[in-house]
């Protein structure tokens, strides 16, 4: 039977619709459409799509079950190397890992991997009830800092081979990033529960609203009996660009916009949260955090939004799809684009005018293409006399993250580097010894699967670790 050539495509909510809610976007294959995808498959012997996986997935294993029928063994072998299979399905950019290297991608389109291992996890979740039963305990505990999709990657893998796995959460709600970074129409929350329901099955404890730093020590950690530490806190920090106006009324971080929408629930008719709801937006930034600030401000009812970017369409680093319905959604791309100022509003006369200090616009300029910088992007150089107002009333800034320095700054002798991410070597050991670290509290801001490629590192060198000391908390 000759091969499709195109990937089967993925159901989804027409963009004049999904514009105005926040109902998930992309709605699944069905079992024929997963079959029929997964016959595409020619199942090479040399396998190159699970060495482009960070978490090493068995991917024709599961997509030659899927082909069978039989999904929820497909599911189990997904499992066996993945925590988080219905999250990954659905924010992994599977086109830049194991799918680039799909060996039908030379000729035709790649397998659609990531649809198979999103169909794969929503079978298991709609049809299958019965939880995983937790191993015998091996006597050894270990703390995680963060319920990231790092530490719920590190914590599912130790609890697995039988370790007591406490999650320290800040925030009051586990996830981290996939619960207050990523939007509904992306990543339902319904899904992140699930995932964190049967990481609880196995045996792992989540305390939520204890802040590392603060509530305790990573000093205090050991203390409480805990042998070895994994700090998977994530990049919850903050960048802005350094220009006049961005402590005006309605300049908000993607991080402060995509929280107070995502965790606060800011966007329902009468939030405890409030957010912007109407008016123009321009998000700065080219990322797939800005794709989701400026999707979600559409939503939110803005009449208006603009994308921002000072590159061109070529190197905007968000993923295609998201881009593409970014635009099919109506969001207008301004590229090569460089914002200098945030205008606001100023009543000289009436100091106490309820106008004062609001964004009315922010000051731009033109860019053009230049010489490669030092990561092999052409560099985008300003316009000579090119300078205009592009009328807004908010403007969310998304141009990156930095690690919070709070353990840091709480922890003696964890060594960071200029950026603030937690040194580590190649097993994920600090500077401390038993103190691991991996995802974005290393790297900074960087995709959800290679965060959990690190947290299952960290899992299997504290494993090594603790086997050799040959020590046990009971």
């Amino acid at each position: 039977m000759a091969i499709q050539p195109k990937k089967h495509d993925m159901p989804a909510q027409p963009a004049e619709a999904r514009a105005h809610n926040f109902d998930e976007v992309a709605l699944g294959y069905t079992p024929e459409m997963a079959v029929a995808e997964a016959t595409r498959c020619i199942n090479c012997k040399n396998r190159p799509c699970v060495a482009g996986c960070p978490v090493n997935i068995n991917i024709p294993d599961f997509i030659t079950l899927i082909k069978q029928g039989d999904f929820e063994g497909a599911y189990q072998e997904i499992v066996k190397t993945s925590s988080l299979p219905a999250v990954c399905g659905r924010v992994c950019p599977q086109e830049t890992q194991c799918e680039s290297k799909c060996t039908l991608g030379i000729k035709f389109e790649p397998v659609g991997i990531g649809r198979l291992e999103r169909f794969a996890a929503d079978w298991h979740n709609q049809n299958v009830s019965e939880q995983p039963t937790p191993p015998p305990s091996n006597g050894h505990k270990v703390a995680v800092v963060g319920s990231g999709p790092s530490g719920l990657t590190c914590a599912g893998d130790l609890a697995k081979k039988g370790y007591q796995v406490t999650v320290f959460e800040a925030l009051h709600t586990a996830g981290g990033v996939l619960v207050y970074g990523i939007p509904e129409f992306r990543l339902p929350k319904a899904i992140v529960a699930k995932e964190v329901e049967t990481l609880k099955a196995l045996g792992v404890t989540i305390e939520t609203n204890v802040v590392i730093g603060k509530t305790l020590t990573i000093d205090e950690l050991f203390d409480m009996g805990f042998e070895a530490v994994f700090i998977g806190s994530g990049a919850g920090l903050p960048n802005f660009m350094g220009i006049p106006g961005e402590s005006l009324k309605g300049v908000y971080s993607a991080n402060e916009f995509l929280t107070r929408s995502n965790l606060m629930k800011a966007y329902r008719s009468q939030p405890e949260t409030p957010i912007m709801k109407g008016g123009k937006v321009a998000v700065v930034g080219g990322g797939n955090v800005a794709m989701d600030a400026a999707r979600t401000a559409l939503r939110l009812g803005a009449e208006k939004v603009y994308i921002v970017y000072r590159r061109s369409m070529e190197e905007l680093p968000a993923r295609a799809e998201e881009v593409e319905h970014a635009i099919e959604e109506g969001i207008d791309f301004r590229l090569l684009t460089n914002p200098t100022e945030i205008l606001g509003f100023e009543n000289k006369d009436d100091p106490r005018d309820p106008r004062n200090g609001f964004v009315t616009g922010m000051r731009c300029l033109r860019m053009e293409l230049g010489e490669p910088d030092a990561n092999g992007r052409r560099r985008p150089v300003p316009i000579e006399g090119s300078e205009f107002v592009l009328d807004v009333d908010t403007v969310i800034m998304s141009i990156g993250t930095s690690p919070n320095p709070l353990i840091k700054d709480t922890t003696e002798g964890l060594s960071v580097n200029k950026h603030g991410g937690i040194i580590v070597n190649e097993d994920g050991l600090t500077s401390r010894e038993a103190v691991y670290a991996g995802g974005d509290a290393v790297t900074g801001a960087a995709t959800v699967i290679s965060a959990m490629g690190a947290g299952k590192i960290a899992a299997n060198a504290i494993d090594n670790h603790l086997a050799k000391s040959g020590s046990s908390a009971f």
